[in-house]
């Protein structure tokens, strides 16, 4: 079903995203915002609207996971504010595979259905929760982190915040086996034959 009853879920996080952001690793401007060269800015360029339909209609189940982004790319005005958000689309099943955000911490809220989350600090040490909706969970800067929708009937859908206008992120899968490191030197790495690398190479850049 639409989430439109949860979506109070999401102030619960705004004012957190804002203290992300006082805290972010985004270099300070001296201004008060940055425009775009070309643009006047109105209060529509301080307005993001391409949510709308996503949050007016049922959570897709022909994808198992499906994340829009909103950071200074598709939203030029946090070009210097130092946050962000990504809706995260489970289907049943669905899975964000285990990835890391290289500038912010993520605070992630879940708004319908539940999920399994992970994260590895570095010490190599697992940590997982399941989080039903309204739960919040944090995901330190850096850190390898995942989450899955166990259920096999229902979606579930999560907002994540972060504490930079780009956060970024690195999938381990693609950046470890679609970036072109020597399969040999995959293969010593991970203690396998290389065929069993060049397998895995092939799946990751179908």
């Amino acid at each position: 079903m639409a989430f439109k009853s949860n979506m109070f879920l999401v102030l619960t996080v705004a004012l957190t995203t804002l203290h992300l952001g006082a805290h972010a690793a985004d270099p300070d401007i001296t201004s008060d915002y940055l425009v775009p060269t070309g643009v006047n800015p109105d209060a529509k360029f301080f307005t993001f609207t391409g949510l709308r339909n996503i949050l007016s209609r049922n959570t897709p189940s022909n994808v198992p996971f499906k994340v829009t982004k909103v950071t200074n790319d598709e939203f030029p005005a946090l070009n210097g504010q130092s946050v962000s958000y990504a809706l995260l689309q489970y289907a049943p099943g669905g899975l964000n595979a285990p990835h890391t955000h290289p500038r912010s911490a993520e605070l992630l809220i879940v708004l319908q259905g539940c999920l399994k989350v992970g994260l590895v600090d570095s010490t190599n040490k697992l940590f997982t929760q399941i989080l039903q909706t309204g739960d919040i969970f944090v995901f330190p800067k850096g850190l390898v982190h995942f989450q899955v929708n166990l259920d096999p009937r229902y979606p579930a859908v999560a907002l994540a915040a972060f504490g930079s206008a780009n956060a970024g992120t690195i999938q381990l899968s693609r950046a470890l086996f679609a970036s072109g490191i020597d399969n040999a030197v995959l293969a010593q790495s991970f203690k396998v034959d290389s065929d069993t690398i060049q397998k895995i190479v092939s799946a990751n850049t179908a």
